[in-house]
């Protein structure tokens, strides 16, 4: 069965959408932490996958590694992450949470639960499972067509 591109074409600008405003309505909701976006999405990666090398996080993070590397020296200066040397490979640097990262990705996880919350307020239990199900499948149809290069971890609100 055909399905309408015009529909399509508008869904797929509407998943765009929400996911942008949720930025825009999260970043607000941790503004007062004194974080970025970028830092965020560092410690949200991190807290699923502590020890994540510098280029696995720059590619889940669809980055350079060079903007990783700045952005890492400005989150070790600030305490929040540490880099250590891959035990198998002398080349490979491992990113991983400090004592102070994780304290601030629990409270990032606090600040974040709130906000999904106030979104989520005017939604059905029904609706929302119904939605999880559908954004699931179609995640997994991308995987398949992005192949290998498409697999990434998730964030805090995962």
């Amino acid at each position: 069965m055909q399905k309408n591109l015009d529909a399509n074409l508008r869904f797929g600008f509407l998943i765009h959408d929400v996911s942008r405003l949720r930025r825009i309505v999260v970043d607000r909701a941790l503004k007062p932490l004194g974080i970025t976006r970028s830092q965020w999405w560092v410690l949200a990666f991190l807290s699923r996958r502590d020890g994540m090398t510098q280029t696995a996080l720059a590619a889940d993070l669809d980055l350079s590694k060079v903007a990783v590397g700045g952005l890492i020296d400005r989150m070790e200066s600030a305490g929040f992450v540490e880099r250590r040397s891959d035990e198998r490979d002398a080349r490979a640097r491992r990113v991983f949470l400090t004592r102070a990262g994780q304290k601030l990705v629990t409270t990032i996880r606090e600040s974040v639960d709130a906000v999904e919350t106030d979104i989520l307020a005017t939604v059905s239990e029904e609706d929302l499972d119904e939605a999880a199900r559908v954004l699931r499948a179609i995640k997994d149809r991308l995987l398949e067509l992005a192949g290998t290069e498409g697999e990434t971890g998730s964030g805090l609100e995962d």
